[in-house]
């Protein structure tokens, strides 16, 4: 099996332009001196484009980093909401902590079975959801007059 060409330095710097925010491609082609013909023929070379998609690969790791360092802080805010004097904004924060738990449960288990899980995975509705806040509200306020 013959190993793949390194990408030459000119090469490397593209792909690291190509993820900057708000550049053109066409921007980047310039600033490389880089004509159409021979990007064109780099996008053909899959040791060029293998690059790319390991680099998008990372960039999604990153992401998901970058939101699992945020999740407790995100969650305590949830919660603080539940506790809201707003009931709108209480309903809803509910609706969104019973979401993440079944996200994360669906989670949990798809990584069991090396599946990926659904983005939306309540066992329930979200209709439903609601009314079940409200009645567990109802009951609340019931039990503390």
């Amino acid at each position: 099996m013959a190993k793949a060409k390194p990408l030459c330095t000119r090469q490397l710097a593209l792909i690291d332009d190509l993820f900057k925010d708000k550049i053109e491609e066409s921007e980047i082609r310039k600033n490389h001196n880089l004509n159409r013909k021979l990007f064109e023929k780099w996008l053909a070379d899959k040791g060029f484009l293998d690059h790319i998609d390991r680099r998008i690969a990372w960039e999604y790791r990153l992401g998901e980093i970058k939101m699992a360092r945020s999740v407790t802080k995100a969650v305590t805010n949830l919660m603080k909401l539940t506790e809201s004097g707003q009931p709108e904004t209480a309903r809803k924060a509910c609706l969104d902590v019973i979401t993440m738990q079944a996200n994360l449960s669906a989670g949990v288990q798809a990584s069991k079975d090396n599946t990926k899980p659904p983005a939306e995975s309540l066992p329930f509705s979200r209709e439903t959801a609601g009314k079940m806040l409200a009645l567990l509200a109802e009951e609340k306020s019931i039990s503390t007059s």
